[in-house]
Formats: C-alpha cells, sequence, structure tokens
C-alpha cells in the first residue's frame, strides 16, 4: 500500500482532533486524541483505497510530505 502524508490537527471548533490525507480528496476523520484520529483515518483511508478501486477510479499518488524541520 502506498504511503500517504497524514496531517493532525487539534480543533476547538470540534473539541477533538481531526487527522485527514491531502491526497485523497475528503479522506479525515476525527478522534479524541491525535492517536486515535490517527487510527481512524487509517481506518478511512482503507475504505476510500476500496471504494475507489470498486468503482474504476484511478489511485493517486501519494505527493504530499510532510516537512522535516531539525531541531538545534
Amino acid at each position: 500500500m502506498k504511503d500517504y502524508h497524514i496531517n493532525i490537527f487539534y480543533s476547538e471548533e470540534d473539541e477533538g482532533y481531526i487527522a485527514d490525507i491531502p491526497d485523497l480528496k475528503s479522506c479525515s476523520a476525527f478522534g479524541s486524541t491525535p492517536e486515535n484520529a490517527l487510527k481512524e483515518v487509517e481506518n478511512a483511508k482503507q475504505i476510500w483505497l476500496e471504494a475507489a478501486q470498486a468503482a474504476g477510479k484511478s489511485i493517486p499518488t501519494p505527493k504530499y510530505r510532510p516537512v522535516i524541520y531539525e531541531m538545534n
């Protein structure tokens, strides 16, 4: 399976964490912790990919990559 970049951030409005995969349109999930949001978006990714494949749609190649900051 392809590796896709995952964003995880806290949403004040939702009072929890949102995880999304920018390469997969509308693939996101909610969790009460960052770990839970990650687990949920991994499930959403699997479902997204299976649905796209079943519909005969192309699977996007991962293009987003995280920025890596060096800590001094």
